[in-house]
């Protein structure tokens, strides 16, 4: 092999992986991986604050199914981007960091940005490595991306100290490492297909990763074939059509108690690709009896997250799952219609835009008519992305959810995601319509990433819902603390001409009368025009989101 530097080697080896873009702040600490870059044909997208190349990186992990790339220099830089990590780790998504290091001859010495990555990601990491060998850089690759991909995908960190990616090295490219799906025995399926044809109120929990399009194909079939009610995982929702006859709902926030109810009440629930963690359980209360009967569809043996009883365990993803029971005939049982109706019944009345929208304060437009209009603009792939907060509801409950993956969202709670997810999405899928919900709040955490998108030629629409507070906030301490409001009000810029000033469309709503025109010249500007565009929406500050 002819020599070359570590620093490139790294780069063929991301090649070799199938990496088509990586998520970067520059930094001198790993010039020679940025040089690599250089004509590889992999598409080095510049951010503006590591936090947002690490929410790029989270949401490319989530659409592809493939590790995100993400980039940044030690220090400073590695701090900003550790919130991306603890994402990655909670909601379970692919995602390598590679974090430029001082010279090795520097360490221990409290050198300018040193940090120690074993200390700062052990906790939050599926795996912390140090390139110190550089005839290892390829091995690093290809051990990096298989433990981000394999069992419950997660984060791992890779540090690249600077003066070892200089160094030349006849090594090899490394070549990826398969990753296994697991799998359902004859002996799991016979028996699954006893235990739900002698049950009289069987239920299915979809979400977690490891997903294809043609795996919620395959499980939503099944459950459409028998008539089983399936129940979606908070942030879960685009495992099963919202439009499907056996589609329940959504656990978490703003669920209807008919989804609840069939949680509970379930005499045998079918757990696939998830686990029963605490949003979905109340905070560990719901469905905690030991004589639960749960049948657990995971790829990580140890279940983290998981609550409650365990009746059986099939080590699989939901691609391994899903082939085995596409053709998967249930014997007789019981008629479950009556147990499906009422709740199936309660999650399309759900989806529905009340009769009463409309019911505002003047100055202000109403979310359930601004997101009425934008749904007829909607094609059936369009995409959203949602960071955090009780505006997310606003989209998560009305838009309907045909495919997967078409919902990107956050489980770890974090704001300030849907910008720069949505212009990673946008980027990866050019010809896809994609917008994002924003609270006021959130939207300043990364609002700058808007300049990414102009750059590199991403085209979202944003909708920013004003509501000059946070909001979420202001909910619980109404409940806990009633009349006494402390640090939640915000006094915010005008974001249209912001968002006008980084060269996207930008326009301010703030009546009833000017939502279609506002709208419908938004979403021209993304599918003519193809730049971004924002939608400033001066909202109701009484009415924080559906239903409250």
């Amino acid at each position: 092999m002819p020599q070359q530097s570590a620093g490139h080697l790294i780069v063929e080896s991301l090649k070799a992986h199938g990496v088509d873009r990586v998520f970067t702040v520059p930094g001198e600490s790993y010039l020679d991986v940025l040089d690599g870059l250089y004509e590889s044909g992999v598409q080095n997208v510049v951010c503006r604050q590591e936090g947002g190349v690490t929410y790029m990186a989270e949401a490319y992990g989530k659409l592809t199914g493939r590790p995100g790339v993400a980039m940044v220099t030690r220090g400073p830089g590695a701090s900003n981007a550790f919130v991306g990590i603890h994402l990655a780790w909670q909601d379970s998504t692919a995602l390598v960091l590679f974090v430029g290091l001082i010279p090795v001859g520097h360490r221990d010495k409290e050198a300018f940005q040193e940090l120690d990555p074993h200390q700062w990601f052990g906790s939050q990491a599926k795996r912390v490595m140090i390139l110190d060998e550089a005839d290892r850089a390829s091995e690093y690759v290809a051990k990096a991306f298989f433990a981000a991909r394999s069992g419950r995908p997660g984060p791992v960190v890779v540090g690249l100290p600077e003066d070892v990616i200089t160094q030349l090295t006849d090594a090899p490219v490394v070549p990826p490492l398969p990753v296994t799906e697991g799998a359902v025995s004859g002996t799991d399926l016979a028996d699954l297909a006893s235990a739900l044809e002698h049950a009289e109120r069987p239920a299915i929990l979809l979400g977690g990763p490891r997903w294809t399009p043609e795996a919620s194909r395959q499980v939503t079939a099944f459950a459409e074939r028998h008539g089983i009610p399936v129940i979606s995982d908070w942030r879960a929702g685009d495992r099963i059509p919202d439009d499907s006859p056996v589609d329940v709902g959504e656990l978490g926030y703003g669920r209807t108690e008919a989804t609840r109810r069939v949680l509970v009440d379930a005499d045998v629930l079918l757990v696939v690709g998830t686990s029963l963690s605490d949003i979905p359980t109340d905070g560990f209360t719901l469905r905690q009896d030991p004589s639960a009967v749960n049948w657990i569809v995971n790829i990580d043996p140890s279940l983290r997250q998981h609550s409650g009883a365990v009746t059986r365990q099939i080590l699989a993803s939901p691609v391994a799952f899903g082939e085995a029971v596409e053709f998967l005939e249930l014997a007789e049982h019981p008629d479950w219609s009556a147990w499906l109706a009422p709740a199936a019944q309660a999650r399309q009345e759900h989806l529905r835009i009340p009769e009463t929208a409309g019911n505002n304060a003047p100055g202000t437009a109403d979310m359930e008519l601004v997101m009425q209009e934008l749904i007829k603009h909607l094609p059936e792939d369009a995409a959203m992305t949602t960071g955090s907060g009780n505006h997310t509801a606003w989209g998560a409950r009305y838009v309907t959810k045909h495919q997967y993956p078409c919902h990107f969202s956050v489980r770890n709670g974090t704001m300030g995601y849907s910008v720069p997810a949505a212009v990673a999405v946008s980027l990866q899928e050019p010809e896809r319509f994609v917008f994002s919900v924003s609270g006021d709040g959130e939207l300043l955490m990364n609002m700058q990433e808007l300049a990414t998108a102009v750059q590199y030629g991403a085209h979202p629409l944003i909708l920013v819902v004003d509501n000059s507070q946070f909001g979420t906030i202001r909910a619980h301490q109404e409940n806990h603390y009633p009349g006494r409001i402390s640090g939640t009000q915000l006094q915010n810029p005008d974001f249209a001409t912001i968002a006008r000033g980084y060269g996207a469309h930008g326009a301010r709503l703030e009546r009833n009368e000017d939502i279609e025109r506002v709208v419908t010249e938004a979403v021209r500007a993304v599918t003519e025009q193809r730049v971004p565009a924002l939608v400033h929406v001066i909202v109701d500050r009484a009415k924080l989101s559906p239903g409250m």
